[in-house]
């Protein structure tokens, strides 16, 4: 994610309060469309019909409940059918694209259309070369931060839409600021979804996009196959289940993932038990420091532990942390060994496409031997 991720990855949002684009459309157009096979991911749906596909992404952020956003994409040139809303169609393919995360990007690179992003929110954290290139040869822009937005950027690069993440109030401003210039925007709610294949799922909304379907299929089926086979390879060859905790606090605050998260997913599916697995939210629970602790002195691993780099910078947050079991054993790991000078972190990036090469670094790491030889990918461990 961009700049702000620690402070999203802490904070329990606050639920947005906005209008939704539900379609306008006509229950003869309604009942010729026929659902694509979505498996896992829960946040969206494209519906085909000829000549043109609905996209409908389900309560885009948190708290939202029985929100549909609906938007039409219709290719170049087609003439928009009876009964359909302007204003919440897309043509497609669309040739220019504003997003305001940097997970959205590793699936655009995936079908090769990198060259189709023209802004960003936060170049100075985007990891891949490539990407870097292009900013550096002006052709992405950065287009600034929520109520930072640069209105005037982002008129001059004239996207086809700018793909959104609606995660609390300060959401609301900006991105109604885009549709009053007339801007058309995409809620991407792929961060909300709790199963890792999931949320890889949403490269089928970037080939619907893009008219890359069948594209973004293949892609989709290579990972899944592989995340499927991995771990059932781990649930017959492991013995036990490590338990593990995760994070740092943050101003005396620990933000826990609860027991249905993505992250706590990722962490059963790779052999591990989850301190807190068995507390069901749908945000992040605040917890005090102590609370924590008393839990933590029994985790044999420690993962995703904020930016830390090394052993001074956990205690250096409370002294106490350098008395837990895992600390004083060196079971201490993060999800920071792919990071640029500039802090873009590839976890962030091409993780959310790539479930799979997270879930084998977990498991390696919980169940050592397990993949001989293996080098971990995203994660390293803290010395």
């Amino acid at each position: 994610m961009s700049g702000h991720l620690l402070k999203y990855s802490i904070l329990i949002f606050v639920v947005v309060s906005a209008c939704t684009g539900r379609a306008g459309f006509k229950e003869s157009v309604r009942n010729k469309l026929i659902s694509n096979g979505v498996k896992y991911a829960e946040r969206f749906e494209i519906q085909h019909n000829e000549g043109y596909s609905v996209l409908i992404v389900k309560n885009p952020w948190q708290g939202a409940k029985n929100v549909n956003e609906s938007y039409y994409l219709i290719p170049k040139k087609t003439t928009i059918p009876a009964g359909i809303d302007s204003l919440n169609v897309i043509r497609v393919p669309i040739k220019k694209i504003i997003c305001m995360s940097t997970t959205h990007l590793a699936m655009i690179s995936a079908l090769n259309e990198e060259e189709t992003i023209k802004g960003v929110s936060g170049t100075d954290f985007l990891y891949e070369k490539k990407l870097r290139d292009l900013i550096s040869s002006n052709k992405i822009a950065d287009v600034g931060y929520e109520d930072n937005l640069n209105k005037e950027i982002v008129i001059q690069i004239a996207p086809d839409i700018v793909m959104v993440y609606g995660i609390g109030s300060e959401s609301a401003g900006y991105i109604s600021k885009l549709k009053e210039l007339g801007i058309k925007i995409i809620f991407n709610a792929d961060y909300l979804e709790t199963n890792p294949l999931g949320k890889a799922e949403w490269i089928k909304v970037f080939g619907a996009l893009y008219n890359k379907e069948k594209e973004a299929d293949s892609l989709y089926s290579s990972v899944s196959e592989e995340y499927d086979s991995l771990k059932s390879f781990i649930q017959l060859n492991i013995k036990g289940k490590p338990s593990v905790f995760l994070g740092l606090p943050w101003k005396d605050t620990w933000f826990i993932s609860p027991g249905n998260s993505y992250i706590s997913n990722l962490i059963s599916d790779a052999g591990g038990n989850y301190l807190w697995k068995d507390i069901k939210s749908e945000i992040s629970m605040p917890f005090g420091i102590e609370n924590v602790y008393v839990k933590a002195i029994h985790a044999d691993y420690w993962l995703n532990i904020s930016s830390a780099k090394n052993r001074n910078e956990i205690i250096s947050v409370d002294n106490r942390l350098g008395e837990l079991p895992s600390f004083i054993n060196g079971n201490m790991f993060n999800n920071n060994n792919r990071v640029t000078p500039r802090g873009g972190n590839d976890y962030w990036e091409s993780g959310s496409m790539n479930p799979q090469l997270i879930l084998k670094d977990i498991a390696s790491i919980l169940h050592p031997g397990l993949f001989p030889g293996y080098k971990l990918y995203f994660y390293k461990k803290i010395e």
